[in-house]
């Protein structure tokens, strides 16, 4: 969080301010209200019809009202973009830009629910006893561990999809990027050698998906060095990672992972030291994600990798989730999915790599706006899910 005065930090003339005065959302009615008698449809007495019929049959609900259409963003304000852990109320401007982005790619109705820091519990609880207003959850901007866990137990109570988007639409907009990276440097993608920088959020789902799409050696490097053989020091899901990447049993430092490593993805922030990329091996591969600072800035990055990505747009090469999150959405809310699977995932992120044709060093994703993207990856989602799922009026 900035320790700068409020004085330096807002400027109410700045575009940045105007664009976002009034906040970016607003509520429109999707029905007339023209007279008595489109008063007696909408509200009282016919809207009492339709709240019996949802009161016998509650799967109604899908087809005589918003949800199907609506997701909640929910965060508590504890991993806002890079800023941290600073709250709820200035975590809002973030989750109203993700709900435009939403409506957007997607035409996905999307809610901001921004809550005060509580547990884990009390976060599971709150979102659980508001989820019957929603198709969908999108967790999102919410401090690793207890991520993990608040994810895992929704999925588990609700019959509504719930998806970490810092942790699942990274991975899945990173494995798309390097499907088409290895063509580019002409390997194969489970030959590959591969280091995670970084065993947060987003770190974890990233090896998660890379080890689901057949990569077979994984390495990943949090602050204190590899999670190898050799640490006793590790959280729960740092040692639950650790039982299923590093097949080589690699200890040390991040230079010692990258020794003759074709990959490296940051999502750690950080930097990466030249003299361990020299260790690399020949025609690499580096995604530096972490926002606004990459682990290795581009141009650096482009002395040792042959392609190089970032999380920023002002590069080629965008690993951007806005590639992911709403097609998943809209793909699952069509095709009334209770959840996202992991073959959802590398669904998606096969989708979102074959609209690249013929993959350069500059070109392994495609533009965030291009329209092909959100339609292909829900129709990707949609074929996974068994057509009993699907809303119906019958």
């Amino acid at each position: 969080m900035s320790a700068l005065p409020t004085s330096q930090l807002f400027d109410p003339s700045d575009p940045v301010f105007r664009v976002h005065e009034g906040g970016k959302l607003g509520v429109h009615a999707t029905s007339h209200l023209r007279d008595a008698g489109d008063l007696s449809l909408l509200y009282t007495p016919g809207v009492a019809q339709v709240s019996l019929a949802i009161a016998a049959e509650p799967a109604l609900a899908a087809v005589y009202t918003s949800r199907r259409n609506t997701v909640a963003v929910v965060s508590d304000g504890t991993a806002v973009l890079g800023l941290g852990d600073i709250g709820p109320l200035a975590a809002l401007p973030v989750m109203e830009g993700k709900a435009v982005l939403f409506k957007h790619f997607a035409d996905v109705d999307a809610v901001p629910v921004c809550m005060q820091t509580g547990t884990v519990d009390e976060i599971v609880e709150a979102v659980a006893r508001i989820a019957p207003t929603y198709g969908g959850i999108n967790l999102e901007d919410i401090s690793a561990p207890r991520c993990f866990e608040i994810e895992r137990r929704l999925q588990e109570q609700l019959d509504i999809p719930v998806f970490h988007d810092d942790q699942h639409g990274t991975a899945i907009v990173a494995l798309a990027a390097l499907l088409n990276a290895v063509q580019v440097v002409e390997k194969d993608l489970a030959g590959l050698r591969v280091v995670v920088s970084g065993a947060g959020a987003a770190g974890v789902a990233v090896s998660r998906i890379l080890l689901g799409a057949g990569v077979r050696d994984v390495v990943v490097v949090d602050s204190r060095g590899v999670l190898g053989p050799d640490r006793d020091d590790l959280a729960p899901h740092k040692e639950e990672l650790r039982q299923v990447t590093n097949p080589r049993g690699v200890t040390g430092g991040i230079g010692d992972a990258l020794s003759g490593a074709d990959v490296l993805i940051g999502v750690s922030g950080g930097t990466v030291a030249e003299r361990d990329l020299l260790r690399m091996a020949p025609r690499a591969v580096i995604f530096a994600l972490a926002n606004p600072d990459p682990e290795v800035h581009p141009v650096v990055a482009a002395r040792f990798a042959e392609v190089v990505a970032t999380g920023r747009s002002d590069f080629p090469n965008q690993i951007n989730n806005v590639l992911a999150f709403p097609g998943i959405f809209r793909g699952a809310l069509d095709s009334g999915a209770r959840r996202v699977t992991e073959e959802m995932k590398l669904a998606a992120a096969g989708a979102i790599a074959s609209l690249v044709e013929n993959p350069t060093a500059d070109r392994v994703v495609p533009s965030v706006f291009d329209e092909r993207v959100a339609p292909v990856v829900a129709a990707a989602v949609s074929a996974l899910v068994p057509e009993r799922g699907r809303p119906t009026t019958a």
